[in-house]
């Protein structure tokens, strides 16, 4: 079996009903064991437990709101990325109304197996597929007092469902861009789809002026900013970074994150040509398949896997003193950081950050991170989809590269030019100060809809 012939099974297998996928998830693991890429391998474990999950959790989803009636605040989040941008919110809902519930949903494997035992909600589940069906039986049973969607997500069975039982119906952190469906001739569905929210928060000043143009009676509009800069401020008070982590460290240090494998032929060029630099990789990916992929990969550059690492930790024996620990390391250039959940404040300790996704069509992660901490940024041309990559580049805190040749003069650049380099950190650092508050005003416009 093919790699391709190996991915259209798996499209077959999507485009099936939810219910008649259990008899299928025994040729989805024939494919799997088929495809020997890391990557794609990955992919197939991410299909299997799409699959999966939603079947598993059935069950519970259909008893758990009927033996606690809870009428939660529900809040749904593609994946971890969104959720990120969510966060702030749901710690808010937390503290401002302590006694309702809070119901969390996730489209993507990524965000839920990961944040499944959040403590800021008390129901994590997959989000059941938008059919009719599937809607119908999910709203009878968790009655939301109010919905909220971040970003991106438009479902058109959830959000006419809830706009039927009048459910005060939110989007957070939206923007919206030319190209997308509800400003084409065929978006009629999707125009539809905002006439569904009671109140629309968007990121900037663009996005409410591209809705000004529609000829739809959509709700109210708000530019409130986007709650990520609440996040990323919130994240930066403490370091997270595991001591034994820190150690490996050495200055300079080029911290590349959220990288995918079109990074990664960049990064090993630029690892064998710097040997002066070390370079650390958080992949976007973190899995037993990719890890040896990874491993083939930047085999003659010896790099040490976060997780492998030993250290040896001597505690001093003096009295009345302060016991310090101190480690014999052997210093690697190349790093691989295989750990999720760390990426946010590891970026506090690099001298440059490279992010990742520029040169792969799903676009950059997440720029806010190292900006908080006022870092100077590289990244690829993949980045129009940030609002906040193109405010960077625009104030000089961040610079596009668009091949290794302009990749390598970057970094040779920022590191040699080190007031230069400081005045870009002071930019990026005040650059997310001055725009964090969109939690707090997106709570005070729906305090009067939220019970």
């Amino acid at each position: 079996m093919t790699q391709n012939d190996g991915m259209q099974q798996i499209a077959v297998c999507l485009i099936v009903d939810i219910s008649t996928r259990k008899q299928r998830l025994t040729t989805l693991q024939k494919v799997a064991h088929h495809l020997e890429d890391g990557y794609l391998c990955n992919s197939m474990g991410k299909v299997l437990t799409f699959l999966t999950g939603r079947i598993k959790q059935k069950k519970r989803l259909n008893t758990i709101f009927v033996q606690e009636p809870a009428r939660p605040i529900w809040m749904h989040c593609a994946s971890l990325g969104e959720f990120e941008q969510g966060r702030p919110l749901l710690e808010a809902f937390r503290e401002q109304y302590p006694d309702t519930k809070i119901l969390l949903t996730f489209f993507s494997p990524s965000g839920y197996e990961i944040q499944k035992s959040t403590p800021w909600a008390d129901y994590v589940f997959y989000l059941p597929i938008d059919t009719p069906r599937n809607v119908r039986k999910f709203l009878d049973n968790i009655q939301p007092k109010a919905a909220v969607f971040i970003k991106y997500e438009f479902w058109y069975f959830y959000l006419t469902g809830l706009k039927k039982r009048n459910i005060p119906t939110y989007l957070v952190s939206a923007r919206f861009r030319p190209g997308q469906p509800f400003f084409k001739r065929y978006g009629t569905a999707f125009r539809k789809m905002l006439t569904c929210f009671t109140h629309i928060f968007v990121q900037d000043d663009r996005s409410l002026r591209l809705l000004e143009t529609l000829q739809t009676d959509y709700p109210p509009v708000t530019v409130a900013g986007d709650t990520r800069f609440d996040r990323v401020m919130k994240a930066a008070e403490k370091d997270g970074t595991p001591e034994e982590l820190k150690q490996l460290f050495k200055k300079p240090l080029l911290l590349a994150g959220s990288t995918w494998p079109q990074d990664h032929k960049l990064l090993k060029q630029l690892a064998q040509d710097c040997p002066q630099l070390q370079i650390v990789i958080a992949p976007h990916e973190i899995h037993p398949s990719t890890r040896q992929t990874l491993q083939r990969f930047f085999k003659p550059l010896e790099p040490v896997f976060y997780s492998d690492c030993k250290l040896q930790k001597h505690v001093t024996d003096k009295p009345k003193q302060k016991q310090t620990r101190t480690a014999e390391v052997d210093f690697k250039q190349t790093l691989i950081i295989d750990r999720m959940g760390i990426l946010s404040s590891v970026y506090r300790h690099a001298t440059l950050c490279y992010i990742g996704g520029g040169f792969h069509k799903a676009g950059i992660h997440n720029v806010l991170e190292p900006a908080v901490y006022g870092k100077t940024l590289l990244f690829g041309p993949h980045y129009h989809k940030s609002k906040e990559a193109e405010d960077l580049i625009h104030l000089g805190a961040a610079q596009c590269v668009t091949d290794y040749n302009s990749l390598l003069t970057a970094v040779n650049h920022w590191l040699e030019q080190t007031k230069e380099r400081e005045k870009a950190e002071s930019i990026a650092k005040e650059y997310v100060h001055q725009h964090t508050g969109a939690t707090r005003l997106i709570l005070k416009t729906m305090a009067d809809r939220v019970p």
